[in-house]
């Protein structure tokens, strides 16, 4: 009988009610992650090495900061990867007021704000940080930076998502770690909360950075079990659609429906075509949480924190009795993360490696964005590997589901996909989660140099109103998961 143990790795979201049948205690979870956490009332920022403290609820172009602080050095501005301005500030009064551009300040509001708690105030540091000469002849300004945001398909993306309604959120991520866009819908106009009270659904509820919210992930979480089950070489399972092990039976999402069952010998490549349930529960049953823990960790970073510059991704697992292992298998019980390390895994399960996902590109003068004061963060960074014999079999694992689910890429591109339905507690999540690899890339690494990119892309959706279109299942989202590869090579 296998030792039942409790291991818990950084709670780090609300936590969603888990149907468990161990009598385990479910502990309730803090806020979910974000960019910096603040107190309520106030931000305590470090300005040239004295602690300022000023309102939370930061200006816009409609009025400006309530700040004593008339000599603070100002931030400088933000710009996305080619240099179009996104925030910039100005004085008035002697004071600091931060403004969006008008055409991308929707669209970026959860992304940039710091009312948000985006890069406005995850990079307040270095935005405070005297640029080399007086900027319009204020030398009380800041050096500024330069994002690997992509300002127009963040823009387009988001009003591909606002036309269909899409409640969620979209990674782009290029395969170098680097993201290209982060889009969560619905987003707000930041002028409207200026000098109101907010409270946390501007950081974490409904116009919260979603793609940097954790949640179940449901059955993309079967990307990971495949190479654990390659890895310990289970490759065939028996699968009658229901496994009543004396609990709460755990099912397969067709077994009222598929007419096949049972299948005596499930292999592993028709389990992850198929997203049986049954069988990666078996098989993290039958390797052990001792085995399964150790390999998320090893080649998932999976339960520990990956630091990034923009913040931490903290990827929740609890293990209490054997059925929350079987039910960890397929994404649901106490296992939480969001879709940046989503669209992280599945670059590491294409390419071989996880590369650090990050946002800050170059360091640059505020008279002058083409003039790079510094690197930003490295690219190409790794963060762990997945073993060199799993390679090729989630491969072909994800090819095959790529197919099944009519998603098309451009002409020479190859599409590596996974779909998942997530039960939260705010109701089902969706997902697809895909590597549209370009002609010539070799998927032998990751890549790690940022002006000689190759053109792959990873792109994660995640959609939180299924029902409203009428959907039962991740893959009847494949329509709208094309659309927005489309948008991404339009």
């Amino acid at each position: 009988m296998k030792m039942k143990f409790a291991a818990i790795c950084s709670i780090t979201a609300l936590i969603a009610s888990a149907a468990v049948s161990c009598g385990s205690t479910v502990q309730k979870a803090g806020q979910n992650p974000v960019q910096n956490s603040t107190s309520a009332s106030t931000v305590t920022t470090e300005v040239s090495g004295d602690t300022v403290k000023t309102d939370p609820v930061r200006t816009t172009d409609a009025a400006v900061k309530p700040t004593d602080a008339a000599e603070q050095i100002m931030r400088g501005n933000i710009y996305d990867d080619k240099g179009v301005l996104l925030m910039s500030s100005h004085r008035e009064n002697g004071r600091e007021v931060r403004s969006a551009a008008p055409e991308h300040k929707i669209p970026m509001a959860n992304l940039l704000w710091d009312m948000s708690e985006g890069f406005d105030l995850t990079f307040d540091k270095l935005l405070r940080t005297p640029n080399p000469t007086p900027a319009d002849g204020d030398e009380k300004i800041g050096q500024s930076i330069k994002l690997t945001v992509d300002s127009a398909a963040q823009d387009a993306i988001y009003e591909y998502m606002q036309a269909q309604n899409i409640q969620g959120a979209v990674v782009v991520m290029r395969t170098d770690g680097s993201i290209m866009a982060e889009v969560s819908y619905p987003s707000y106009d930041p002028d409207d909360y200026y000098g109101k009270s907010t409270d946390e659904d501007l950081a974490w509820g409904t116009y919260g950075n979603k793609a940097f919210q954790n949640a179940e992930p449901g059955s993309v979480f079967k990307i990971m079990s495949e190479i654990i089950a390659d890895k310990h070489g289970v490759y065939s399972q028996y699968d009658d659609g229901t496994w009543d092990f004396g609990g709460t039976p755990i099912v397969n999402w067709d077994h009222d429906t598929n007419p096949n069952y049972p299948v005596p010998d499930r292999s592993l490549y028709s389990a992850f075509i198929n997203s049986s349930n049954i069988f990666f529960a078996k098989t993290f049953d039958q390797i052990g949480a001792d085995a399964v823990l150790s390999d998320l960790d090893e080649h998932f970073s999976f339960g520990k924190n990956i630091d990034c510059d923009f913040g931490t991704l903290h990827n929740n697992i609890e293990i209490y009795c054997d059925d929350d292992l079987r039910r960890t298998a397929f994404g649901q019980s106490y296992v939480l993360t969001c879709p940046i390390y989503i669209a992280a895994m599945t670059n590491d399960a294409i390419h071989g490696s996880m590369a650090r996902p990050f946002v800050l590109k170059e360091i640059v003068d505020t008279n002058d964005s083409s003039h790079k004061l510094a690197d930003g963060s490295k690219s190409g960074d790794i963060v762990c590997s997945i073993p060199e014999q799993c390679r090729e079999g989630i491969r072909n694992c994800m090819a095959g589901v790529g197919s099944d689910i009519g998603v098309y890429p451009p002409a020479g591109y190859q599409f590596y996909g996974k779909t998942g339905t997530a039960e939260t507690w705010m109701g089902d999540f969706l997902y697809i989660t895909g590597c549209i690899c370009a002609p010539s890339d070799d998927l032998s690494t990751v890549h790690n140099d940022y002006s000689n990119y190759d053109g792959s892309y990873v792109v994660t959706m995640q959609i939180r109103n299924g029902p409203e279109h009428g959907f039962s299942f991740a893959s009847e989202s494949a329509w709208l998961y094309q659309g927005i590869v489309n948008t991404i090579f339009s």
